[in-house]
């Protein structure tokens, strides 16, 4: 695997906008808090059960149930992206530590809304995948985009992300507005065999919505739900999502791409002016625990960012992508992505999720 990964949503320059507005609006009423107090903790995360799992396996064993206290400030990326880039004109950010993806984080570094980290803080760090550090990110979990499909009514699965274009899925597949990104690489990826040409694929991905209909999703949560309640047969999401669903019951296989799986990347960083840089420094050696990082894989089935992580060779095998695999996950070139996200989201939001 090399650095680079991928990144989900993207923020327009109206949300940033939104964002100078409301994050200063919010520091003004003390939402969260404008200042940590000792031993506090303000963490910018996704809610759901993404957020019941940090709780789960990092925040209450490792973190609340040793002294600290921990501020939970829940919402969807590009909000939370707004917020702190905002923040930056009153030189004090309302919070902590920011969960994030890499390529999102590598955004944020280049606005220097993120520091970079001082590894030695951080003992577990030295256990992390080479091939997934970076000097301003704590690399936690990772997965790839791959194509999940109920193994009871299509038994023929399209082994391609180039098949789902066949006229015969339509209506049966399912998207979320979550991975819009993903699903303008993939277009894009189709037609040059490129990570960097997302503008050639857009033709391609505005004939899919239009002859193929695929649903769209708020979230991965609406998304599984159109999976059970028969909506849809094949949905286009994270390695670890599918797995989580089988988990749950749904008669779910994965299909590995024959272009080779999207790769994201799952992690945190550290805002300027964190105002407990030492408590977050706490939070992220905790993120990269061992013992946590394995819980975490077994109840997320994303594979964990710590060699440490002592996983059954049977759940490894499961979470984990094989040699062949890994040899061939698409990872995106970092400035490439932070130049043209917000121009991405636009044209999705005008072109596809219009529908």
């Amino acid at each position: 695997m090399t650095k680079n990964s991928l990144c989900i949503p993207g923020v327009s320059r109206r949300r940033v906008l939104q964002g100078l507005a409301g994050g200063a609006a919010a520091l003004s009423l003390g939402l969260p808090r404008l200042a940590s107090a000792a031993g506090s903790i303000v963490v910018s995360n996704w809610g759901g059960d993404w957020n019941d799992r940090t709780v789960k396996f990092v925040e209450k064993p490792l973190l609340e149930d040793k002294g600290y206290s921990i501020v939970r400030d829940l919402g969807m990326e590009p909000e939370r992206k707004a917020k702190l880039i905002a923040e930056k004109r009153i030189r004090r950010s309302s919070v902590d530590v920011i969960h994030l993806n890499s390529s999102d984080a590598f955004e944020l570094r280049q606005q220097d809304a993120v520091i970079d980290l001082d590894v030695a803080k951080i003992p577990n760090y030295a256990d992390v995948v080479p091939e997934l550090k970076a000097d301003y990110f704590v690399p936690w979990l990772y997965s790839g985009v791959v194509i999940i499909y109920n193994r009871d009514k299509v038994k023929e699965p399209p082994k391609s992300y180039a098949e789902l274009w066949d006229p015969k899925w339509a209506g049966r597949i399912g998207f979320t507005n979550q991975l819009y990104f993903n699903y303008m690489m993939m277009a894009g990826l189709i037609k040059t065999g490129k990570m960097t040409e997302v503008s050639a694929g857009q033709d391609a991905l505005v004939e899919l919505a239009e002859t193929i209909q695929p649903k769209l999703y708020a979230a991965h949560q609406q998304l599984a739900a159109g999976l059970a309640n028969g909506e849809v047969d094949i949905a286009v999401n994270y390695k670890a999502r599918g797995l989580q669903w089988a988990n749950d019951g749904l008669p779910l296989a994965i299909q590995y791409p024959e272009e080779g799986a999207i790769a994201v990347t799952f992690g945190a960083c550290i805002p300027q002016n964190a105002p407990n840089a030492e408590g977050a420094y706490a939070y992220a050696d905790a993120m990269l625990d061992p013992k946590a990082m394995a819980g975490l894989a077994e109840a997320s089935f994303y594979a964990p960012a710590n060699s440490k992580a002592t996983l059954s060779p049977e759940l490894r095998e499961k979470i984990d992508f094989s040699d062949s695999e890994k040899a061939t996950l698409r990872f995106l070139d970092y400035a490439y992505v932070a130049d043209h996200t917000a121009e991405w989201l636009e044209w999705w939001n005008k072109n596809v999720a219009r529908s």
